[in-house]
């Protein structure tokens, strides 16, 4: 895909409401210094375009990203920051999920997980409001260039195995695309996702 124009176009904070959209949104869940940033730099083809930070957290608004006048690249908040406080986790939880719930062109959810550990229990809740809201996440294994690549195989069994055993859906069949911000590995796989909804 060839990525001509992107623009920040919205950004929903807590007392925000949902906007509604025309063109198909893609959104991008994960916990907080996953590498979400990253990605979406990557996938706009931009460096530093997607605020990244040393600082979990920094995402605390709905980001939406117009590309090419076509579709929306939408940045959740990143979840699991030690820093805040339960009413403000509790705050942003709401809104991902009324996100989830309320937007009508929301196509597909990727969902971040680290592939070097297993995913968290936020992850895994993450996971079933993902797929309670009727879709199947495509979960994405950041920081790929962090593992030998004969650990692939095994962490991504790691992943999946720990995501269904730790959800009420256990029969859901889902893609795993690691990922690297380093050599950009699993940004074509991605984007095939995407275009597959645009076609």
């Amino acid at each position: 895909m060839i990525i001509k124009t992107v623009n920040l176009e919205t950004v929903v904070g807590i007392t925000s409401k949902i906007p509604h959209h025309t063109w198909p949104e893609f959104a991008f869940a994960g916990r907080s210094n996953v590498g979400k940033s990253t990605l979406i730099n990557a996938l706009m083809n931009r460096k530093s375009y997607a605020r990244t930070s040393a600082t979990p957290g920094k995402t605390q608004t709905i980001n939406y990203y117009n590309i090419n006048d076509t579709f929306y690249l939408v940045d959740l908040p990143g979840y699991g920051y030690a820093t805040a406080g339960v009413a403000v986790k509790a705050k942003w939880g709401k809104k991902i999920e009324d996100y989830l719930y309320q937007s009508k062109s929301l196509k597909l959810v990727f969902l971040l997980v680290d592939i070097r550990h297993a995913p968290s229990a936020d992850d895994c809740e993450m996971f079933d409001w993902i797929v309670h809201a009727g879709f199947t996440p495509v979960v994405i294994a950041t920081k790929a260039d962090k593992i030998k690549r004969s650990q692939l195989m095994k962490q991504e069994k790691l992943i999946r195995d720990t995501l269904l055993t730790s959800s009420r859906y256990e029969a859901v069949d889902f893609k795993i695309i690691p990922f690297s911000g380093l050599s950009k590995q699993g940004r074509d796989d991605t984007f095939a996702e995407i275009e597959a909804f645009l076609s």
